[in-house]
């Protein structure tokens, strides 16, 4: 059976994970500004649009995700394994964008995505370090 984790910040004020609320807002303020503006976007990173609604669609999903899993009073292991599973996929899609070049990114582009997958990289980071202290 798997080991539930306890969501709760020091003194136990709250039931979210740390890194819960920064992930949130950073996944749910992407899919809507995606969403919203993805032709303008688009033109000034060098990506479709035809990507970006996608993407911003995937990231609404994500972002109600994260919300459910930060509202439990304890998270299965499992959950948090899919959590940080789908950033370790995002930071290497971020990687094959830029390396296969798939797409005519502008600097302020490529400066996107190289921000993106550091931030997510280390929402992963964090989200490993809470797994492995809960591990014992």
């Amino acid at each position: 059976m798997a080991r539930p984790t306890r969501n709760r910040l020091s003194g136990g004020a709250s039931r979210s994970p740390r890194a819960a609320p920064s992930a949130l807002a950073c996944a749910s303020g992407s899919a809507w500004v995606y969403l919203a503006a993805a032709a303008i976007f688009g033109r000034l990173f060098g990506l479709s649009a035809g990507l970006l609604y996608p993407v911003g669609a995937f990231l609404v999903v994500f972002a109600a995700t994260l919300l459910f899993v930060a509202s439990r009073p304890t998270v299965g292991r499992p959950a948090v394994a899919v959590v940080i599973a789908l950033n370790i996929a995002w930071v290497a899609a971020s990687v094959e964008v830029l390396v296969a070049g798939w797409f005519p990114l502008t600097a302020l582009g490529v400066a996107l995505v190289v921000a993106q997958a550091v931030v997510v990289a280390g929402f992963a980071a964090l989200q490993i370090a809470g797994l492995r202290r809960t591990a014992f």
